[in-house]
């Protein structure tokens, strides 16, 4: 896949059922790589994310983006950007929901989606860092965001609990 030919954009309410279809594959294939369970993101159905997908919550902090092999083809890579609502809280954001299908992964997809969404969250007045957690044994992942500019400031013991499982999180933050 050439990056040059790839394409990345802000998904708006249009990209919803395409963009909910994506995040139940990666929510199923990589259950210790997000916060919500595939059960529970069935339960809330695709509306639950109505409000990131508003174009014009964008300049605040709040969106979506999408990557595509054109404009053609179907969504291979999202990512997300959630900007903290409380006053004392607003020069952060945190990364959300990163995720490449696997057909897609290995050919930059994800830098793609990362550089994108670093170079609209410069542009958003006020913010000043980015925050991400990242599974402690996602070693591509961590990789990827540390080429980027995020660092490690700390680790949450038994973040999340898998059918019994437990997985720590890597707590890194970029700052603008």
């Amino acid at each position: 896949m050439n990056n040059d030919a790839l394409l990345v954009r802000q998904l708006g309410p249009a990209d919803r059922d395409a963009y909910f279809q994506l995040r139940l594959r990666g929510l199923k294939a990589h259950p210790e790589s997000f916060g919500q369970s595939y059960e529970d993101a069935l339960a809330k159905g695709a509306a639950q994310h109505d409000a990131m997908l508003q174009i014009s919550r964008a300049a605040e902090g709040d969106f979506l983006l999408g990557a595509y092999v054109s404009a053609e083809t179907s969504l291979i890579g999202v990512v997300g950007l959630k900007r903290h609502q409380r006053d004392k809280e607003r020069h952060k954001a945190a990364l959300v929901g990163m995720y490449v299908a696997p057909e897609a992964a290995g050919r930059g997809v994800g830098r793609a989606l990362l550089n994108e969404l670093l170079a609209r969250a410069s542009r958003i007045d006020g913010l000043r860092q980015i925050q991400l957690v990242v599974t402690s044994r996602n070693e591509a992942a961590r990789g990827l965001y540390e080429s980027l500019g995020f660092r490690k400031y700390g680790c949450e013991v038994a973040a999340l609990n898998i059918d019994g499982v437990f997985h720590d999180a890597d707590l890194m933050a970029r700052f603008m």
